[in-house]
């Protein structure tokens, strides 16, 4: 198949988990054979931090304005089999309109963002996506599970609303030797978001405040200048996913945080969720609805109700049930989540609609 992508970011990872997903997709997707074109938008932050300024699995075009690329979609589209518009495409209005015009054999819609995009629908619209788009889509990907997909379904008619949650890369998620630079108790890798402050300062900040002989390193760009982070806490501006293995392989435990609006859709794992238990992370995590369906708390995940369960962890827990708990993690992603398993779940999708499309040409 030729498929053609209308995405946020694929040459750089710098404050956005979108890079990292569409990589470990599209590597396995142009393994399996398959011809990616990918169009991004040059936007200032992602240009001087382009840690994969040229894909080797991916035709990338990146443009400045939408008029000037204009010409290059509508050719790169009159042949592909499939037309994907992702979440937070700056130009998603009107990407959307031209893979619609188009009429490849299955058009797609590949949000990376669920909640926050249905939060966004349900008062009107969102930058990238309006109400009355998607019912035009043959097939809506979500990264989020469970309840949201049938209100996607049901009330903003969506034809088939299916997950296709985030995954890791085999090829750059794995065990890797330990380093003196991320050697540390417990780590944390995100982008600062407001609503998930409160929980690290819970799970996080005062564990190391109250823990002061432990050590603690936070990767993540965006923190504000006034934020106050204990004397043992490290901080690291931005961290290339080249490097990721060596960091969670370094930490006792690693702590992941999920935003307010999935937490409350639940069924939202999170892509440094699977690239950590890749890596043969122990992963301590915040709970929501549906955590449970990808990983089994004690055995593959730690889930605290405090911070004070999180300093058990970092006093109590021996080596060995810490490496258990983390290989655990790893062999269920390896079975479950990787991006290899991915692939075969979009070419599974974009088929069965292909046949509905074959049965029904009207909606095609």
């Amino acid at each position: 198949m030729k498929i053609v992508v209308f995405g946020l970011a694929i040459t750089s990872s710098w404050g956005n988990g979108h890079a990292t997903t569409y990589r470990a997709l599209l590597r396995a997707l142009r393994n399996r054979g398959h011809d990616i074109v990918f169009f991004e938008r040059d936007q200032e932050w992602y240009t001087s931090n382009r840690d994969m300024p040229k894909p080797p699995f991916c035709t990338v075009h990146i443009y400045e304005t939408w008029q000037e690329v204009l010409p290059r979609v509508r050719r790169e589209l009159a042949d592909c089999d499939v037309g994907l518009v992702g979440s937070y495409f700056p130009d998603g209005l009107e990407a959307i309109d031209e893979v619609f015009d188009s009429g490849p054999p299955v058009k797609g819609f590949y949000d990376i963002d669920t909640p926050i995009t249905v939060a966004a629908l349900r008062a009107g619209k969102t930058d990238y996506l309006l109400p009355q788009q998607v019912p035009g889509f043959d097939i809506y990907f979500s990264f989020t599970g469970g309840p949201l997909l049938r209100e996607l379904e049901q009330k903003f008619g969506a034809r088939r609303a299916v997950p296709l949650y985030c995954s890791f890369d085999r090829q750059s998620c794995r065990l890797s030797a330990p380093s003196r630079e991320y050697a540390c108790d417990l780590s944390y890798m995100g982008t600062y978001a407001p609503d998930r402050q409160a929980k690290l300062e819970e799970f996080f900040c005062e564990p190391a405040e109250r823990l002061p002989q432990k050590r603690f390193i936070l990767a993540g760009p965006q923190y504000p200048a006034d934020v106050k982070w204990p004397g043992n806490v490290r901080r690291v501006i931005h961290l290339e996913p080249k490097l990721h293995p060596s960091f969670y392989c370094s930490s006792r435990f690693t702590l992941n945080l999920t935003r307010k609006e999935m937490v409350a859709a639940g069924y939202s794992p999170s892509v440094r969720l699977f690239e950590a238990a890749g890596c043969g992370a122990t992963i301590v995590s915040d709970s929501w609805q549906g955590l449970e369906t990808f990983f089994t708390p004690r055995e593959e995940i730690l889930v605290p109700s405090s911070a004070g369960e999180v300093m058990r962890y970092l006093t109590e827990m021996n080596a060995e049930e810490i490496r258990r708990i983390g290989r655990a993690a790893q062999q269920r992603v390896l079975a479950e989540h990787s991006c290899e398993q991915r692939a075969m779940e979009f070419e599974n999708e974009v088929g069965s609609s292909r046949e509905i499309c074959s049965i029904c040409p009207a909606t095609a």
